[in-house]
Order: C-alpha cells, then sequence, then structure tokens
C-alpha cells in the first residue's frame, strides 16, 4: 500500500533462555548450554516501496561503509518477462501478440540513518498495465523518467519528521511504479491514471498511530510545480489500517507527453485504502474518485469523472508459495457520443471497464518466478477505442511470466 513510505519499519524481535548449571558434591558441573545465535534485527531502508509477495533482505543488506559519510545499502532487481496476448493494438512495435524483454535491470543505493539520507534508483526497467499497450523497456525508460528514476535527498532532524527532495514516487494509489513492488505483475487500471513518479519536496510526520505526508510537485512528470498531494494514514491496529489520499493540480498544465498525458496531469485524485492483515492473508480494497474542470486554458471544454474499486489480495501458502489477485471495475462519466466529453479512462467518455488478475508466486532465497493470468473487458467504449488491430475488440487476455532476482 502505498501510504506512509518512509513511517514503514518491521520490529522484530528474539527471546532466549538460558539453562542454568547446578553443581553436586563430589562431581563436576554441568557445562551451561551454548546460547542461541542472535537473530540480526532488520534495518530500516527507505526503499523501494513494497507489498507482498516479494520483499527486500532487510537482515543482511549488502552494505559499504564510507567512513565519514557513514554506511552506504546497497540493492537491486534484476528481472525479464515474457508475455502473450489476445487481440493486441499493434501500437508499439513491441505491442504484438507475444515477446520477451528485461523487465527491470535496476540498482538500489541509499543511507536509511543519521540526519542526512538519500536514495538512488538507478537503471533500466519497462512494466505492463492491463487494457494498455506494451512498450519496450530501452524506448519506456528514454520516454518515461529517464535511468535515474527516483533520486531524492532526506533530512530528518528528529524522530517521526523528515523533508525529503528530488525526485520521489507518488502518494497516489494502492499501487507501485514497478513489477516487482506489487501483488501482481501487470499494473492495474486504476493505476493506469494516477501519477507514478513526480520531481516533489516532501514532508512526513508520525505521532503513535497516525502519520501524515505532504507532497508538493509536478504530478504527472510535468517539470511545472503544482501539484498538491496529502496523505493521512491511521494504524488502527497490528491488522487494520485506513489511509485517505486526495492529491490535484491546482492551477493548468498544457504539457502532453508519453509521460504526462495532458488530460489526466490536470485532474484531481481522492483515494481511500483499507488494508488487513492478519498471518499469511492481506486484502486492500481501494475506491477511487478522479475529476477534471472544464478548463479553456487547457483545452478541456467539458468537465468529467472517474469512479472505480480495486480489491487486491495476497495468501502466503508457505515460505515458498504465495497467490495474489486483483479484481477491478472503473466507469468514466459522459456521453461517447460527445466529441467535448473528457476521456479520462483512455477508452472513451461513458465507458467501463473491468479486470480479474491471478498470479502464483514461487520464491526461493533471492530468486523468484511468478506468472500473472488477466483478463480486460469493456462495454460502452468509444469507436476506435477498443482492443485488437481495428480497436474494435471488447476484451484482451494476458499471459505473462517473469522471472529474476531480488536482493
Amino acid at each position: 500500500m502505498k501510504h506512509a513510505h518512509s513511517f514503514r519499519a518491521a520490529l522484530l524481535g528474539a527471546v532466549f533462555s538460558t539453562a542454568s548449571t547446578m553443581a553436586f558434591a563430589q562431581t563436576a558441573p554441568a557445562p551451561a548450554a551454548a546460547a542461541a545465535p542472535a537473530a540480526p534485527a532488520p534495518v530500516a531502508l527507505i526503499g523501494p516501496p513494497m507489498t507482498q509477495p516479494l520483499a527486500l533482505n532487510t537482515a543482511t543488506p549488502l552494505s559499504i561503509d564510507m567512513a565519514a559519510l557513514g554506511k552506504w545499502y546497497v540493492g537491486g532487481v534484476a528481472t525479464g518477462l515474457a508475455y502473450g496476448q489476445t487481440n493486441a493494438t499493434g501500437l508499439f512495435s513491441s505491442d504484438n501478440g507475444g515477446g520477451a524483454d528485461v523487465s527491470n535491470a535496476q540498482v538500489f543505493i541509499q543511507k536509511s540513518d543519521g540526519m542526512f539520507q538519500f536514495y538512488a534508483q538507478l537503471g533500466l526497467y519497462s512494466y505492463l498495465g492491463l487494457g494498455s499497450a506494451y512498450l519496450n523497456a530501452t524506448k519506456f525508460t528514454d520516454n518515461t523518467y529517464g535511468p535515474a528514476p527516483v533520486v531524492f535527498g532526506k533530512i530528518a532532524p528528529f524522530d517521526g519528521f523528515s523533508i525529503s527532495a528530488g525526485k520521489m514516487i507518488t502518494l497516489i494509489g494502492a499501487e507501485y511504479t514497478w513489477s516487482f513492488e506489487n501483488y501482481n505483475i501487470e499494473r492495474g487500471l486504476l493505476t493506469n491514471i494516477e501519477p507514478g513518479v513526480g520531481r516533489a519536496v516532501q514532508a512526513n510526520y508520525a505521532t503513535g498511530p497516525l502519520s501524515f505526508a505532504l507532497q508538493w510537485g509536478d504530478g504527472f512528470y510535468s517539470e511545472r510545480f503544482n501539484w498538491l498531494t496529502g496523505n493521512a494514514t491511521w494504524t488502527i491496529d497490528p491488522s487494520n489500517a485506513l489511509a485517505l489520499t486526495i492529491g490535484g493540480n491546482l492551477g493548468h498544465t498544457n504539457t502532453n507527453t508519453f509521460a504526462t498525458p495532458g488530460l489526466l496531469n490536470n485532474t484531481s485524485i481522492y483515494n481511500v485504502i483499507y488494508t488487513y492483515n492478519d498471518g499469511p492473508l492481506t486484502i486492500s480494497p481501494l475506491l477511487q474518485y478522479t475529476h477534471v474542470s472544464s478548463n479553456v486554458q487547457t483545452g478541456v471544454t467539458e468537465s468529467g469523472n472517474t469512479y472505480g474499486i480495486t480489491l487486491l489480495g495476497n495468501y502466503n501458502i508457505d515460505d515458498h508459495w504465495s497467490l495474489s489477485g486483483r479484481l477491478e471495475y472503473l466507469y468514466g462519466d459522459g456521453n461517447k457520443n460527445d466529441p467535448f466529453a473528457p476521456n479520462l479512462t483512455f477508452y472513451g467518455a461513458g465507458s467501463k471497464a473491468y479486470t480479474a488478475t491471478i498470479t502464483p508466486t514461487y520464491k526461493w532465497d533471492k530468486y523468484f518466478v511468478r506468472g500473472d493470468v488477466s483478463y480486460t473487458g469493456l462495454t460502452d467504449y468509444g469507436t476506435g477505442l477498443g482492443f485488437g488491430s481495428n480497436y474494435d475488440k471488447s476484451s484482451q487476455i494476458r499471459g505473462v511470466v517473469e522471472t529474476g532476482v531480488l536482493f
């Protein structure tokens, strides 16, 4: 779950017992039982933020002692994927009936303690979004956030408070930007209409069960600082948490690129996320509402809204196997026959889209392999906005396999 990223830290304890010895007359004392070695305490890393089922090695991460500069931690991810799908659009050369590509080749470098900290995520990447065309890793990296997608400095003057500045992930949504961070390989419909990475300044504060974050940035990577996003999270108890996130463009932006869809960059987004975690089971529903106002300066002549719901879940079967799933529904209001109605869903005003995804995962040490099987369906979609080479199909089935290492 994408809230209160700077305050997530696991607590790990161990209980040891030492057998007492007793000396008897005329006999040598029995040797004391050796105490079990203490398990290493987890390291509080800054990132990358992750949901289940994959996880970083926080027990013994690779570290480098930089003397006066403190201890730096180094990690990374190297993954590849193969996919096959029905009704491919052919919008890009890599969006056809199937293919294979690098999904992540990234390194994480960070200093996560002391007053002055930093985080850098560097490398090559791509990602699949349900209901959208696939662009290969080299082109995707070039057309989005570049080879240094996340780089920021952080000042933490006292416990519970920090300020960060640089290129950071958004506070919005229940899924993150890269495949290895999420329940499923493919990102969901609602994530497709949310910002991913932006240039921003962010303040974080936590007290007791409450945490807050406030981010001022450029929204959908627009280079114009007019987005304000706030997040509040209440950890009700160890098994239940509730988060509210509100973000939006306080002005207007005319930029329209692959990384900065002009219409979406002028929206406001509202999220309510609940997370239940008990033992091997995690369930996280998300309610999302987005709105764009009419604005002559941006060419939006009519206002529009979307309404969406996502249900995410994961069950850890044992230490190696887990099963994740996602159900979604997204509706964009308006009349598909109205040429001026905003198309916030990418399938036309008045369109409805729904998806189902299931993802089994096998993990062993730092290696993993997992697969997605997904279905995306459309109703009331606009002419030329469906699936298939003629953009007239109402559904798409996709299968994806991803494997690699995470350390």
